[in-house]
């Protein structure tokens, strides 16, 4: 009976026009998910869109790691992101200006940025991507320093190792194999330290950082995986880029994800807080998904109008994650308006002083980039510095001759 039925579907497919065929066969996939979609994220979250402070069953675990912070510390916070946000739009508008080559602007990224930079501690170590600007606020990392790479005047304005803050990384997902690596190394030191290691949504799908996920849980190195999943790989989607929830990918290599509303900073403090002492305490990795959004472009070279809906960008502007916190601030703390008066005075200053670094950055000389390729030297470097010198030359031959 069972048989016959199974035919009998098969000869009515068989029947249908090819089209029809096509569409029957895609739609349990399709149903699948809309029913993901309709479930929506399971989220840590301890500050709502609205403000509120909201604490349940889920977020217990998560409340120990915030419940002592005081006003000066949310307050810091704040300040935290608002000036991270006046840096990132100074950049972005030297760019426009010519002044910067590109820019990845970390727009409606700072409360993810921000709580997990608050979570480390001195000796912890940090591997970023490209657009962990306000990390690097809260690791002592001069924000002017970040622009010489993208004004093309140097590799990197700052040593790794004065702020426990590695350069960034434009090749997409190697910092991950990088920062497992150094955690494996601290493991044999003995060193009760951790390491945090950052990506987007789309260097998920790189093998170098699946890779990393194998390495750091077999060697049980104590290294936290944080994500910021802004649900764009550039024009690419998160629903085209993975059938199930990211922070679920962390179940296949053996180790706990976890994702947080990543416009909360309160969580995103909470749950990166409790991820590093899971590390120093020799209890492996942890994937943290923070769920948040891109505002504005990939980089300056993006128009995301080509490839998204201005209805969900507007969607996602009434989750702003320092619009949240400044409305808990003014009903639950006694900050009053002159903090935030001082607040914008500083974040113009900010801009200023952005503005007149950069402007002034002196040009790198010619044969700067032949420099310390190779430690004792290399005859294919000097034969391609004296073709550089010579085809500089001849610029200057041709000026004499003109005139």
């Amino acid at each position: 009976m069972t048989v016959d039925s199974a035919d009998s579907t098969a000869a009515a497919q068989k029947a249908q026009p090819p089209r029809k065929r096509a569409a029957a066969k895609k739609s349990p996939r399709k149903s699948a998910a809309k029913t993901a979609a309709a479930q929506g994220p399971e989220l840590v979250q301890l500050l709502t869109p609205e403000g509120k402070r909201v604490r349940t069953a889920q977020t217990a675990v998560y409340d120990a790691y915030v419940d002592a912070i005081t006003d000066d510390e949310l307050r810091g916070l704040y300040r935290d992101m608002v000036l991270t946000r006046r840096f990132d739009a100074e950049a972005t508008a030297l760019q426009r200006q010519g002044e910067l080559g590109l820019w990845a602007s970390l727009l409606g990224q700072e409360a993810a940025q921000i709580g997990s930079g608050r979570a480390t501690r001195e000796d912890d170590y940090v591997f970023p991507t490209y657009r962990e600007h306000g990390v690097a606020w809260c690791r002592g990392v001069d924000p002017t320093n970040l622009l010489g790479m993208f004004r093309g005047v140097n590799h990197g304005g700052w040593d790794p190792n004065s702020n426990n803050f590695h350069l960034y990384t434009i090749v997409i997902g190697s910092q991950a194999l990088h920062a497992t690596g150094y955690a494996m190394g601290v493991a044999k030191d003995g060193a009760d330290s951790a390491v945090i290691a950052y990506f987007g949504d789309g260097a998920s799908s790189q093998g170098d950082v699946l890779e990393s996920f194998n390495f750091g849980a077999v060697y049980n190195a104590p290294v936290v995986f944080f994500c910021q999943n802004n649900q764009w790989a550039i024009s690419e989607p998160t629903e085209r880029q993975m059938r199930v929830p990211l922070y679920q990918r962390a179940q296949g290599f053996g180790f706990p994800g976890v994702r947080v509303d990543g416009n909360d900073v309160l969580a995103c403090l909470a749950v990166t807080r409790w991820a590093l002492e899971r590390a120093r305490n020799g209890e492996g990795p942890t994937l943290v998904e923070a769920f948040t959004y891109r505002m504005g472009a990939h980089t300056t070279s993006d128009d995301p109008s080509k490839y998204r809906a201005d209805e969900e960008r507007v969607a996602w502007e009434a989750k702003d994650p320092i619009l949240r916190l400044r409305t808990y601030l003014e009903s639950q703390t006694d900050t009053d308006e002159g903090f935030f008066a001082e607040l914008d005075a500083e974040s113009e200053a900010l801009g200023k002083r952005v503005r007149d670094v950069v402007r002034a950055m002196p040009d790198p000389g010619h044969l700067a980039i032949f420099e310390n390729v190779y430690a004792d030297g290399h005859a294919l470097v000097d034969e391609e510095r004296a073709q550089f010198v010579a085809y500089q030359a001849s610029f200057a031959d041709e000026a004499a001759g003109e005139a």
